[in-house]
């Protein structure tokens, strides 16, 4: 057991120098040593360098580094490798199935540095084009990465919205009397997931009680009280509380908001409602229009509710068309046809914004100035053949560090609309990010400000902004903000939607789809944007195809 530290140093050591690319026949022999050192039958630190040299398999340079580990607790070399590769790079290496030459084409041919980004690529479907590569490989190391991020505790919502729905199902078929429903961050749509919460109001409490503690569906239940935790097997955290079906309401109340909410409204309301026949009779008692349970963090919607102001949240029916999305032309699986077939038969939607790669984006397949010509050839051909339907003509174009954007002005000038999105050189302080932001933003050709923090959730932190500037930018240049519905990203992050529409600024829900089924993200979108307080009236593809026509030709105008 001792010797292993010291395998798992030489391991890493091999690892490094392969994906530098070494002389393999040095890498080797490291190799070599690793499994050497881990299967000796005495420790290695009772051994003098000269002892270690004489055990097959290692040799004089390697006993020199095995010592020089033992004194130092690391090797020249080794801090050496380190100082030249990304710490996300050395995390890929842990990925089982995946070797420091495959890391090497994800780090150097795809520019992924980390396994936020790698998750994520792997979920556009980016590695099986990669030389080595399979569909397979793919989704061995998504899986991997899912169960890493699954053993912090922490969940997306979307990774686990299917299973929590089936969970309360099963709840419900054994209690079908029951008053039961989701409260706490799964009610709220939170993006990121700790603990999924159940309200169940039932008159025989005991029995209830004992039917879910009975049931396996949580794993080694906890009693406290009337209150059951514990886990379900993919790990996420679980309580159900149960009450008497009269102190229902006000247990979900109580059970749905955050708490700084939940006592304003309490201290609003005066003397406690504990037995309401619904929410809306103690949001009544607090003279607040009711609050949807979307909204029901802090206390920014009270002021609001309390003059009957709050808006009127954006619904899913409300999008009229998806703009941001990827084609076979750069890095997406389907063909511009196909994905405007399924936004018209399958969406019921009226367009479609095409947004593939431009050409700085060389690992996604970038549009070059011809290939830009060509698609725009293509989807002129589309639109004389799809009837009741648009396509419009955009690019995904990278902002470049100095914030321009990556084509000249002459191609610029031939979409109907841009996206402009920072993909490239993220180590950024705020004010270099802001600034190569705000650059790209005041630029005449910006449509839409893409994923403006470039931020992947449970994997990667956005960029640091000032986000009142970049927001206040974009409101003075008629720039709109994109909320990548991608449920990795939710980006603008939904606690700034307010300060955007309180500044004049359009929202945009975007799929950042790259295959059709990408489309259907659209829904995460609606969730984010509906925590953020937005409605129909303000989203830029709640437009009808008329009305966005409109908007871009004004935009294009000046």
């Amino acid at each position: 057991m001792e010797n292993k530290p010291i395998a798992r140093k030489l391991r890493l050591l091999s690892q490094l120098m392969e994906l530098h690319e070494v002389n393999p026949f040095k890498v080797k022999s490291i190799a070599n040593a690793a499994f050497k050192v881990d299967k000796l039958p005495f420790p290695a630190k009772n051994k003098s360098t000269e002892e270690l040299e004489k055990i097959d398999g290692i040799g004089k340079s390697t006993a020199a580094k095995i010592t020089e580990l033992l004194e130092t607790g690391t090797m020249a070399e080794l801090e050496e490798l380190l100082e030249k590769t990304p710490a996300g790079v050395v995390e890929m290496m842990g990925i089982k199935g995946i070797g420091p030459k495959k890391v090497a084409i994800i780090w150097r041919d795809l520019a992924i540095e980390n396994l936020g980004e790698l998750y994520y690529a792997c979920n556009e479907n980016r590695l099986v084009e990669a030389k080595g590569f399979g569909l397979k490989t793919q989704d061995e190391i998504r899986k991997v990465i899912e169960f890493n991020m699954a053993s912090n505790g922490k969940f997306l919502y979307a990774k686990i919205e299917e299973e929590a729905n089936n969970l309360l199902d099963r709840v419900k078929v054994i209690l079908p009397a029951s008053l039961i429903e989701f409260g706490g961050e799964f009610r709220r749509c939170c993006e990121i997931i700790n603990n999924l919460v159940i309200v169940l109001g039932d008159n025989d409490l005991d029995t209830a009680f004992n039917s879910i503690a009975e049931s396996g569906i949580i794993l080694q239940p906890i009693v406290n009280g009337k209150k059951l935790s514990g886990e379900l097997e993919n790990g996420l955290k679980i309580e159900i509380f149960f009450v008497e079906k009269r102190y229902f309401y006000h247990e979900l109340f109580v059970q749905t908001g955050d708490g700084e909410h939940i006592n304003a409204v309490l201290a609003l309301a005066g003397d406690i409602v504990d037995q309401p026949v619904n929410e809306e009779e103690i949001y009544n008692k607090a003279k607040l229009e009711f609050i949807q349970p979307e909204l029901r963090e802090g206390t920014g919607f009270i002021e609001k509710a309390k003059n009957n102001d709050l808006p009127a949240l954006i619904t899913l029916p409300d999008l009229k068309g998806s703009l941001h999305n990827h084609s076979t032309w750069s890095d997406g699986i389907n063909t511009v046809e196909e994905m405007a077939l399924y936004c018209r038969d399958e969406m019921n939607l009226e367009y479609l914004g095409m947004c593939d790669h431009s050409k700085s984006a060389f690992y996604a397949k970038g549009l070059s100035i011809e290939q830009v010509i060509n698609q725009q050839e293509e989807i002129d051909h589309l639109n004389k053949k799809l009837n009741g339907f648009h396509i419009f003509k955009g690019i995904e174009s990278d902002i470049l560090y100095d914030g321009s954007l990556d084509y000249p002005e002459e191609i610029l000038k031939r979409f109907d609309f841009i996206v402009a999105s920072v993909h490239s050189i993220l180590k950024m302080d705020e004010e270099k990010a802001t600034s190569r932001l705000i650059k790209a933003i005041e630029n005449p050709y910006t449509t839409i400000l893409g994923h403006p923090t470039g931020r992947l959730l449970l994997s990667r932190s956005g960029y640091p902004i000032d986000y009142k500037k970049v927001i206040d930018a974009c409101a003075e240049n008629n720039v709109v903000i994109e909320i990548n519905a991608n449920p990795l990203r939710l980006d603008l992050d939904w606690r700034w939607h307010q300060y955007a529409l309180e500044k004049g600024v359009w929202l945009s829900i975007n799929p950042d789809a790259h295959r059709k089924e990408g489309l259907l993200d659209m829904y995460y979108g609606i969730l984010a944007g509906r925590k953020g307080g937005l409605y129909k009236e303000r989203c830029l593809n709640a437009l009808s195809l008329q009305q966005i026509s409109s908007f871009f030709s004004k935009k294009n105008r000046g």
